[in-house]
């Protein structure tokens, strides 16, 4: 079947750029469904976007649909005729279904369940330009856009006004109307060093004809160009420039011809704080920063701009003399809110509402600091240090720099606390109280630090539970799921053992009137943390047997959950594992029938083979050499240890009837097994390591 590369391109007003690689991926990804559901094959697919466009190259697109024979089966023969020999309700209705005007042009076919109406016919495929404009409308109404703009006097809509339309087949335009347009092989280069129209020949021709317009398509060329410029331009500036991920995904969202370009300010701004002129260079202008020896701020940034200036001086001077009064603010800021300090901002948060059925901030920092002296002890901190820590935690957020740039939360925070002259550790603690602050992002060190994170988040999903109001599918306002995580991190990460239950008691404590009962609240935060864990674990590849296996075994310490999964990990790859999980499932499918409160302790006078003894002497021993290692929590010598049971419980299985006849010898093995299984599972139950 003949086949030939499609282009299409969406010329727009400017894009949105935090949006603008997802709408790439999204189009390309719609617009290939659309086309498979058509029966339409094609290699492969390319998608492009910069700020005035998006497009697609679908590779060796089939020319025409393939044939099709249809055959739709109706009601059966006696229900498709009355006795007359006239077409029921039934068959005129299967007949409008097939597209025929009479029952006559239908035939009959046999089946498993007698003759039945039938309709055949074979479909010719259409020609894919026929069926090009639905499959594109349609993909761009599927665009993940949460709100749409009208213009014009037309009703289309889209993310941004549409100008220009591309679909090229092969060399071939295909004139269809879409967005309110007529599609052409017309496209348009750079806004100022492009003039006109330009004629895009083929789709294989696109990305160079564009470039030949100063316009880089690709998105990750143009992506690594702007790497590529700014490092260069770090280096020969005499320092390194620092790359945002998000910074970078956004600058090369902004521009089509990728200039690089390196600026100075006024070293007096680096008095400041260098997060808020990192954020203020970032955040609001676009900016990399560089850095010298020791990671230090330079008094320099580089800029990427949309045009290459014939006098590229005149560009910097414009940027440094925009940047200038952004630094001057936030060196504003920063001085004004030194001269307050940051305990006479405690006052002002009893005005900030933290949720409206859970009280002010000034509330959740008194509940925080309740919480972070009961869990003191567990992180080795200084209760004094844990309660001023949460009395000043929340202070920075009414301060002019965080109200001006409210990533600083918390630095901040650390800043003004020090200068105050409050311990190094309450200070660091302010800052760490919001760590970690994304997947794998560093986490708290101080015992401080470790205590106020933790209270902080545990507070916060007790409460937002409290009030009925847990995340429902990508719904999550409080971010519980990223609070449950940094939980976990954290008492993996610090080793700390910490019962669920009872902290989340003492933090259900510290609510007033909250409308959901504390053991079902406890349970249900519990759950969830631990849901957290599972999914944890599956991400990193751990299978859901071996979590499930620990999760058997009632525990409600994430640090001592950790410990066996990994405990059990390893023992999952030994050569014991998997007969040892097989032999244990028996054991717990024989003793699932049985009432375990009602076995006696076994009696070895009722003993009547050798294996009998043998198992019970092995029982006893590895009891014994386990101890040390179950109390210090070397889960994994303990499953070593274990593991030499796997012998004398094959051994037993073949020469012992474990449901005799004799009441007395039945019970005595059940209660010999019995013991086998609860030694076992004071790790985990490995039994559901077994198929």
């Amino acid at each position: 079947m003949s086949a030939r590369d499609l282009l299409v391109e969406i010329g727009t007003e400017e894009l949105p750029p935090k949006s603008l690689d997802k709408l790439r991926l999204a189009f390309e990804k719609e617009l290939s469904k659309q086309l498979s559901a058509q029966r339409l094959s094609f290699s492969g697919s390319k998608s492009y976007a910069t700020p005035r466009r998006l497009a697609v190259i679908i590779e060796q697109l089939s020319e025409t649909q393939p044939d099709e024979n249809i055959e739709l089966l109706g009601p059966a023969r006696a229900a498709a005729f009355d006795a007359d020999g006239n077409p029921t309700q039934a068959a005129l209705g299967f007949a409008r279904k097939c597209g025929v005007t009479d029952v006559s042009e239908l035939t009959f076919v046999e089946t498993n369940k007698g003759e039945r109406l039938a309709f055949k016919e074979n479909r010719t495929g259409q020609k894919t330009e026929s069926l090009l404009a639905d499959c594109i409308e349609a993909s761009l109404n599927k665009l993940p856009i949460a709100k749409r703009m009208r213009w014009g006097s037309g009703r289309q809509e889209f993310v941004r006004p549409v100008h220009w339309i591309v679909l090229l087949f092969g060399d071939q335009v295909v004139p269809v109307q879409i967005m309110g347009l007529t599609a052409s092989n017309q496209t348009r280069g750079h806004r100022f060093h492009s003039s006109g129209q330009l004629t895009i020949d083929s789709p294989a021709s696109y990305e160079t004809q564009l470039e030949s317009a100063k316009v880089v398509v690709d998105i990750n060329k143009r992506q690594q160009t702007i790497v590529d410029q700014v490092t260069k331009l770090g280096a020969e500036s005499g320092g390194r420039a620092v790359i945002s991920p998000g910074i970078l995904q956004e600058v090369t969202s902004l521009v089509e011809w990728p200039v690089a370009l390196c600026g100075r300010f006024d070293e007096s701004f680096l008095d400041v704080p260098e997060e808020a002129l990192i954020s203020s260079m970032g955040e609001h202008q676009k900016y990399f920063h560089l850095v010298g020896e020791s990671e230090k701020l330079l008094p320099l940034f580089i800029t990427v701009s949309n045009i290459e200036s014939k006098d590229p001086s005149k560009v910097i001077d414009g940027n440094q003399r925009v940047i200038r009064p952004r630094l001057a603010d936030a060196k504003f800021f920063y001085d004004k809110d030194l001269r307050t300090p940051l305990e006479d901002h405690r006052a002002k948060l009893a005005k900030i509402v933290f949720q409206a059925d859970l009280g002010s901030l000034a509330d959740k920092s008194a509940r925080v600091g309740k919480l972070g002296s009961s869990l003191a002890a567990s992180c080795n901190a200084d209760t004094a240090l844990v309660n001023r820590a949460a009395e000043l935690a929340k202070c920075d957020l009414v301060t002019d720099m965080v109200q001006e740039f409210d990533q600083l939360q918390g630095t901040m925070g650390r800043y003004y606390a020090t200068a105050n002259g409050e311990p190094f550790e309450v200070a660091q603690a302010i800052y760490e109280q919001y760590l970690p602050k994304q997947a794998g992002g560093a986490l708290p060190t101080t015992p401080t630090g470790v205590c106020l994170a933790l209270a902080e988040r545990l507070d916060t999903l007790t409460g937002i539970f409290g009030i009925k109001q847990p995340p429902t599918g990508s719904r999550d306002p409080f971010a519980l799921r990223r609070a449950s995580l940094g939980v976990l991190n954290i008492l993996v990460d610090q080793k700390i053992q910490l019962d669920l239950t009872q902290v989340i008691g003492e933090a259900y404590d510290n609510f007033e009137n909250l409308p959901v009962p504390k053991q079902e609240l406890v349970q249900q935060v519990q759950g969830y943390l631990i849901d957290r864990f599972r999914a944890w674990f599956e991400d990193e590849g751990t299978t859901v047997e071996v979590f499930r296996a620990v999760r058997s075994v009632e525990q409600s310490s994430p640090y001592e959950i950790y410990r066996r999964v990994q405990a059990v990990l390893s023992f999952a790859e030994t050569p014991a594992a998997e007969s040892l999980a097989a032999t244990n499932k028996r054991v717990a499918n024989i003793l699932a029938k049985v009432d375990l409160s009602n076995l006696p302790k076994v009696d070895a006078s009722l003993f009547e083979s050798d294996t009998e003894s043998a198992l019970a002497a092995a029982l006893t021993q590895i009891q014994s050499d386990t101890a040390p290692a179950l109390a210090s929590g070397d889960f994994s010598a303990a499953l070593s240890s274990m593991a030499r049971l796997q012998q004398p419980l094959d051994a037993f299985f073949e020469s012992v009837m474990v449901m005799a006849e004799q009441e007395n010898l039945k019970l005595n093995r059940l209660a010999l097994l019995s013991e086998v299984r609860h030694l076992v599972l004071k790790i985990a139950d490995l039994s559901e390591l077994s198929g």
